[in-house]
Order: C-alpha cells, then structure tokens, then sequence
C-alpha cells in the first residue's frame, strides 16, 4: 500500500509543475545534455540546477522567468549562449551590441579594442585606458551579477566576460564609463555604424582592392553582391577583405560562397566534432567540412582583417583561409564565440535558446576560439596599413 501511494505521488506531483518549472527543467536537460564546451568552460552544471530552481518555483510571470534564464546563461559566460526573446532590461548581446571590449589583466579592466565609426570610438575613448566604473557603480561591484555563481573561483575569462556584458549596456538605459579615476565617457547605446550595404568595395592606396562586409554573413543576398564587387577588383594588385564588423555571425552558405571565389581546388577549411554523440554512446565523431571553388578566381594576394567582432562565422571564415594557406591573417583576437550553434524552443512558453553544441576547430586541430592571427596588430589603422604593406611585398 505505501508503495502505491509514493507512485501517485510522484505522478501527482510531475502533474502539478508550472509552465515555468517543466520549461526550466526541459532548458536544464537540454543543456546538460547538448553543450558541447562544459569541458572548457568549467561550468559546475548540477550547482546551477540547485543554485537557480529555488527561483523557479516562485516564478509566475513570463518576464520574471526570462530574467532567471538570462542569469541561467551567464553561467556558462559565452556569447554564443542567448535566448530569442528579451526585455528592455536584458543585457545587450556580446559581441554584437557592444562597441568597446575590455581585458582584465592585473587587476584591472583595460580597454583592447574599439569598434569603428560607433559610440565608444566617437565618444573619445582610446586603447588603453583603465574601466573604472559603469553608470555611477564600480566596475568591480557591478560584475558580480554577471559572474558565474556555480564555480568555486572565477578565472580571467569569466571577469572579462562580466565586465564586457555589464558595459555592453541594457536596451533601456545609455551607458556613462568612468575612465583611469578621472575621465567621464557618456555613449549612447549602440545601434549600427549608418551603412545600408550588404558588401562595399573600392580600391585603395595604388591599385589595392578594398572589401568590406557589414554584419551581413547571415544574409544570402551577400553572395551575389559580393561577385559584384569582387568581379569590379580583379584587375587589382592584391585584395584585402574586411571581416572586422562581422560579430552577429552567419551561415556557411555566404562563407563558403566568399572562400569559393579565392581558391582553385577543393579543400578543407574547418573540422567539427560531435561531443554531444560521444557523451551519450561513448563514440567519437569528428568531420572537415570542405569548400569547392566557384569559378571567377581571384589569384593574387589576399589579406583578412579581423578582431573582437570578428564572430561567428566570421571566425570561421578567417581560419578557414588561414587553414587553406591562401591569405595573410592581420589584426588581433576574434569574438570566441564557441562552436556551432543548435537553436531549441522550450515547450509550454515559447522561449527560444542557442547554445553551442558542436565544437569547431582549425583544420590544424586549435580550437577556433583560440586562433591568433600571424600578424597581431592593435590599433585597426595600423591593421590596414599592416595588409597594404603585405600586398605590396608580394608584388
């Protein structure tokens, strides 16, 4: 008889969840399961389940529940985990809604990269300079509720990820930096840099081919725009492409489009491994994806241009070309954004996610997220003259 009864109770009990409880426990399990990087990000994931549920179980709104899955994510403190849906209170994205990144080194959060023709670059703020505060809190007191609460010590990543999150801003507040104790920067949040092109090309400094493209590797219409553009420099010396605006990614349809211009033969330019398989059965599958030429080829020199928004599939364009040997890398660090991403959709409300689940690799075996580029250059006007300076040796 009391075994009876602890079986309706258990069925009883599963029936009586919230939404918001079998929608939690549905996103927990799907990470657990999928995440591709928990060997690397060192996320204690069962803490997180007991850290964030008691919350769960009180919830009763929609907003409330997109708020704890938000601060569910920052456990894993990558940019490349996100929900479909926000609030104006939410957090804009890494890389795509911020326009200066910061490193923390010594102590202290310095800025190492600006991006260019946005707010932060406007606003008079240079490379260098010391965050010592965001919207009237220290900078050191306003990344603790953005810090991973799971992990027994924070390391250098999860800072600089805290750190670039909380002064990335929301989308309903403008964002004032204090800068080296001293300086006050306010920026206005930041929307796009005023380009409406796909893809923009001229030519530069004594028959130089210039390529740009503006965060839109994500859009197939860059494909035919882009042998438009190309077609118009092929009588140039050598081109340069530009991928340093890239940072909301893309599909590799448009990379793979891009790559095929440039080569002659069919080669490999990314490896994927399958972690999720090996987890569940113990059997290990990795594979290297392959771009085929497209005709048109362009045979002179080629130069990238990348750095902190520099992501996703941008990343994976810039190895892809190293990987193939075909250009010269110039500039500084990518968005290291983990993996492939696999969008999922919670059941009873609707909330989207991504995370990353398939790892992503060089063709030389380095994880993407840790490529440096051969050519490790700062100041993004020194980067391109760096590339002039590249073609016109191989002349």
């Amino acid at each position: 008889m009391l075994r009876i009864i602890i079986i309706l109770f258990v069925v009883s009990s599963s029936f009586g969840q919230t939404k918001y409880q079998k929608d939690f426990d549905h996103y927990w399990k799907t990470v657990d399961q999928y995440f591709g990087y928990f060997d690397v990000q060192k996320t204690n994931w069962d803490e997180v389940r007991r850290i964030y549920q008691p919350s769960v179980d009180t919830i009763q709104n929609d907003d409330d529940f997109i708020r704890l899955l938000e601060k569910t994510n920052n456990e894993l403190y990558n940019g490349h985990v996100s929900l479909n849906k926000n609030l104006a209170s939410s957090s804009r994205l890494l890389p795509t809604g911020t326009d200066i990144w910061v490193s923390y080194k010594n102590n202290r959060f310095i800025v190492s990269a600006i991006r260019e023709g946005f707010p932060a670059e406007k606003s008079g703020l240079s490379l260098g300079m010391q965050i010592t505060g965001y919207n009237g809190v220290s900078i050191s007191e306003g990344i603790k509720a953005f810090l991973p609460k799971s992990v027994k010590k924070h390391t250098n990543i999860m800072y600089e990820y805290a750190a670039n999150l909380l002064i990335a801003g929301t989308h309903n507040t403008k964002r004032r930096l204090n800068v080296n104790d001293s300086l006050t920067f306010n920026l206005e949040n930041v929307t796009n840099n005023g380009s409406t092109k796909l893809v923009e090309g001229e030519v530069i400094d004594h028959n130089i081919g210039y390529i740009k493209i503006n965060n839109s590797l994500g859009d197939n219409n860059t494909i035919q725009i882009f042998d438009k553009v190309l077609d118009s420099l092929q009588n140039t010396n050598g081109i340069i492409l530009d991928l340093r605006d890239t940072p909301s990614g893309g599909n590799t349809t448009v990379a793979r489009a891009i790559m095929g211009r440039f080569i002659t033969k069919e080669s490999p330019y990314q490896r994927h491994r399958f972690f999720y398989e090996e987890k569940m059965y113990g059997i290990k599958r990795n594979t290297i994806e392959l771009v085929s030429p497209r005709g048109g080829n362009y045979y002179k020199s080629l130069v990238i241009l990348c750095g902190k928004w520099t992501g996703s599939m941008g990343e994976g364009i810039t190895i892809g070309f190293d990987g193939m040997n075909r250009a010269e890398i110039v500039g500084t660090d990518m968005a290291d954004l983990l993996g492939a991403i696999y969008n999922f959709t919670l059941q009873d409300t609707r909330i989207g996610f991504q995370i990353p689940v398939e790892k992503l690799y060089h063709v030389n075996g380095t994880p993407r997220e840790d490529f440096r580029p051969k050519h490790y250059i700062l100041d993004t006007q020194d980067q391109l003259q760096k590339a002039i300076e590249i073609i016109k040796e191989s002349l």
